[in-house]
């Protein structure tokens, strides 16, 4: 996470990963080898950059060896958003304006979302 070298002030990301190139949310079968957070780059995360709201483009923001105690990480600061599930095939990497429009549902621990990009 460090060489990624997020300037200090950035407080929403967005990460294509191998995941959209491997075309892994299109596939029925599970892969459990698809990229995601460890429990380290979740810790650096949190404590290291003003991100509020960090998205990735698969199911699960942690990675398999690491689902539980990375999102713990994330959740633990209460104050970080996760967004996963994300389509971002034909999104260049760039600066883009980031907003989620979640469905308001009573109850839940998580909402469907749209997220749109405005460069």
């Amino acid at each position: 996470m460090e060489s990624l070298k997020i300037p200090k002030g950035v407080r929403r990301v967005l990460f294509r990963t191998l995941n959209t190139d491997r075309r892994l949310m299109f596939k029925s079968e599970y892969d459990s080898s698809y990229v995601g957070f460890t429990t380290e780059g979740a810790r650096w995360l949190v404590r290291n950059t003003d991100i509020k709201l960090v998205g990735v483009d698969f199911l699960s923001v942690a990675c398999d060896d690491h689902l539980v105690s990375a999102h713990l990480e994330f959740f633990e600061s209460r104050e970080i958003i996760l967004v996963e599930g994300l389509k971002l095939d034909d999104v260049p990497t760039g600066i883009y304006n980031v907003h989620c429009l979640p469905l308001r549902l009573l109850g839940a621990e998580g909402s469907p979302i749209r997220c749109i990009l405005i460069k």
